[in-house]
């Protein structure tokens, strides 16, 4: 049979199931393990129990991601990066427009905290914690894998904007951080490092509040977030 009779047009390669389900696979494994890793930590965490969980054989995890120690690794980072895919969709929204800048800047941070507050998200930032000592060396791989490339994307639309004069910014990134901590910080505490529920309610007061410090702090000329002037 020619090239040409094995492939008709419209047709995909015969390759390409094969290896669309290595990366299902793949990602079945490395969703299982989180949960695996967030359930019992990783002391407790065995390839017996992963593979379980995932419905694989042991072999099957040591074929695509070798060992526990490894596996942890890489759940970690590409669980971080595939959050930060996430979080990086909220800036689609971010405001141009100085008279929609209060509502505009809310609006990007529920959904940024709806990111933040997300199960995986929140299961990767206990574990970070929880096996800082183990692996002091992945806090910073993490950081790369999502958070920082978000901080430098936000400190970049907060820069377009003091550019305009619509915010006075001497440092965007340090901003950004400020941005973030001011509707996030209080949210861990509230809910238990996340594992137990937040009121909406009270989500709604702790970014309101976060966004109102941010525009009194980075306002054009120290402008009140409600519009009006400093006495």
């Amino acid at each position: 049979m020619t090239v040409g009779e094995s492939e008709k047009p419209g047709e995909k390669p015969a390759g390409v199931p094969g290896e669309r389900g290595r990366m299902d696979k793949r990602r079945a494994i490395v969703d299982a393990a989180l949960h695996v890793f967030a359930r019992v930590g990783y002391a407790q965490a065995s390839l017996d129990m992963i593979a379980t969980e995932a419905g694989v054989s042991k072999p099957t995890i040591y074929n695509h991601l070798g060992s526990k120690e490894n596996l942890f690794r890489h759940v970690m980072t590409e669980t971080a990066a595939r959050s930060n895919a996430k979080t990086l969709q909220v800036l689609l929204d971010f405001p141009t427009d100085p008279g929609a800048l209060r509502p505009g800047l809310q609006d990007v941070a529920h959904k940024l905290v709806d990111c933040y507050c997300d199960e995986r998200s929140e299961a990767v930032r206990r574990l970070l914690y929880a096996e800082a000592v183990r692996f002091p060396d992945l806090f910073d791989a993490v950081r790369a894998s999502g958070p920082d490339q978000f901080t430098e994307a936000l400190a970049g639309r907060l820069a377009r904007l003091a550019n305009a004069g619509h915010l006075t910014i001497k440092d965007p990134v340090r901003a950004a951080n400020q941005f973030i901590a001011l509707i996030y910080e209080e949210l861990p505490g509230m809910s238990a490092l996340g594992t137990r529920a937040l009121d909406p309610a009270e989500v709604s007061e702790v970014v309101s509040a976060g966004v109102d410090t941010f525009l009194r702090a980075f306002g054009p000329d120290g402008e009140r977030a409600d519009g009006a002037g400093t006495d």
